[in-house]
C-alpha cells in the first residue's frame, strides 16, 4: 500500500510554477510536473483538470488579494484617478509576481492561459470603475484597456492621460 503524500496539491502548484519559470509555458507538462512531484499523472488529474487550471490556481490567491485592495480603495475613492492608480499598482504587483506567465509569449498568446483569463480579469476590474462611468460597457472597455496597457508597459501617466480622454 502506498503512503499518502502530504500537501500534494501545494507541491503540484509549486512544481508547476518552478517549471513555468525554468522552461516556459509550452514545455511545462502535466507529465513532467507529476514526475518531479513523485506521483502519477492520474494523481495530478485528481486535483487539476489541466495545466492551465494549475496555473490559474497558482495565481488565484494573489489575484483575490489585489482585487480586494482595489475594491476597498474604490469604495472610498471620490475620483476615478485614485481607482485607476490603485488598479495600476495592483496589476503591476500581480504581473511582476507572475511574470512567468505575463512575459511568456505562449501563455499570453491566443491559446495561452493568460489570454483566456484576461476577459474574466477585466470584468472583475471593471466593477470598481462603474461608479465613475456612464455605463457598464464603458467601465468594461476601460478595464480591458488598462489590462492591455499594463501588459504592454505603458506608464501610469500615459494610462491616466488616455483614460481622462475616455471620461
Amino acid at each position: 500500500m502506498s503512503r499518502p503524500i502530504e500537501n500534494i496539491k501545494e507541491k503540484i502548484m509549486a512544481e508547476a510554477q518552478k517549471q513555468l519559470k525554468d522552461v516556459g509555458y509550452n514545455a511545462t507538462m502535466i507529465q513532467s510536473i507529476a514526475k518531479a512531484c513523485g506521483v502519477g499523472v492520474g494523481t495530478v488529474y485528481n486535483y487539476f483538470s489541466s495545466k492551465d487550471e494549475i496555473i490559474i490556481a497558482c495565481m488565484a490567491d494573489d489575484w483575490k488579494e489585489c482585487l480586494s485592495v482595489v475594491k476597498t480603495v474604490s469604495k472610498y475613492a471620490k475620483t476615478y484617478d485614485i481607482v485607476i492608480h490603485c488598479i495600476y499598482d495592483q496589476l503591476q504587483t500581480f504581473a511582476k509576481k507572475h511574470a512567468y506567465v505575463f512575459e511568456d509569449a505562449a501563455a499570453a498568446g491566443v491559446d495561452g492561459v493568460l489570454y483566456r483569463q484576461l476577459r474574466h480579469l477585466s470584468q472583475q476590474v471593471s466593477v470598481p470603475l462603474r461608479k465613475f462611468c456612464k455605463s457598464d460597457a464603458e467601465a468594461q472597455i476601460i478595464a480591458e484597456a488598462l489590462l492591455t496597457w499594463i501588459r504592454t508597459g505603458k506608464s501610469i501617466e500615459e494610462i491616466c492621460s488616455s483614460v481622462e480622454k475616455l471620461f
